[in-house]
């Protein structure tokens, strides 16, 4: 961790993303002290109006606050990202472990469920999931971590396939350890790293699937603000009024940005020889 963080503090570009997601989770916990107004209260006198002193970032089309909006909207968008990556983890990477470990018939009836999982477009299957469930975001980002599953089970088992056959397996076998805890005190600590850096890009996906959802109008549900629900919002006014696209599209720009770049910078730090380069 020591080198980690080490590593964070020479790349510069994971020192600023990892500034700017602090930032925003920061944002996220003072929204309902910072916000100007309320992020519900309309005032149809006010309707779509332009940036101003009272509202810097102008009104929507029932006249709410567009800045108070977004503050207000950073911890429903973030929940969603960090709800969907940890559905996908809890199924996915426990599956990919044992899936590579076993082998045998048990991977190949895994293997087989997983690549007809990933034959589907994934907003496609998350809608499909979606209505199964039911609408809101909770349901909404159950639907979009069970899409993140199959990646993150392939790739954990892919890491597990390399790992089980070196020699200190091997010897932890030749000593009585059980499959268990071979699983758990070798295995896992040497192939997670690759997990690691997935999850972080896909925290970047979870965030633009939240967006498409509620786009869609599956995800957040009205009054409550998200930037996806905002966006969608925005895009029915796009002719008379375009910058109520702006705020909560380069939000979501920005913040996807930074896990991608955060992504990149952890799998630069956790690979000795990329390190090297």
């Amino acid at each position: 961790m020591t080198a980690l963080l080490a590593w964070l503090r020479r790349d510069l570009r994971g020192a600023i993303s990892l500034g700017f997601l602090a930032a925003i989770t920061l944002l996220a916990v003072l929204a309902p002290v910072i916000a100007p107004y309320s992020p519900t209260t309309q005032n149809i006198a006010e309707m779509l109006a332009e940036p101003s002193a009272a509202h810097w970032l102008g009104t929507d089309d029932l006249g709410r606050d567009v800045l108070s909006r977004l503050l207000i909207a950073i911890g429903a968008s973030l929940y969603a990202s960090v709800l969907a990556v940890t559905v996908g983890s809890a199924i996915g990477i426990p599956i990919g472990f044992v899936s590579g470990f076993v082998g045998g018939w048990l991977d190949e009836g895994i293997s087989r469920v997983i690549d007809t999982l990933l034959s589907f477009p994934g907003i496609v299957l998350a809608v499909g999931v979606t209505g199964a469930l039911g609408i809101g975001l909770t349901n909404g980002m159950i639907a979009v971590g069970i899409v993140f599953s199959p990646t993150l089970a392939r790739l954990a088992r892919a890491q597990t396939l390399v790992i089980k056959h070196d020699l200190y397996v091997d010897a932890a076998r030749c000593f009585g350890a059980s499959p268990w805890r071979i699983i758990r005190r070798h295995i896992v600590p040497n192939a997670i790293q690759p997990v690691i850096v997935q999850l972080t890009l896909l925290l970047a996906m979870g965030l633009l699937a939240e967006a498409s959802l509620s786009f869609l109008g599956l995800g957040v549900q009205p009054p409550t603000p998200s930037w996806g629900a905002m966006l969608a919002r925005a895009y029915g006014y796009m002719e008379i009024a375009p910058e109520q696209m702006y705020a909560p599209g380069l939000a979501i720009l920005f913040t996807a940005l930074a896990f991608n770049a955060l992504g990149e910078s952890l799998r630069v730090a956790l690979d000795p020889t990329m390190r090297r380069r």
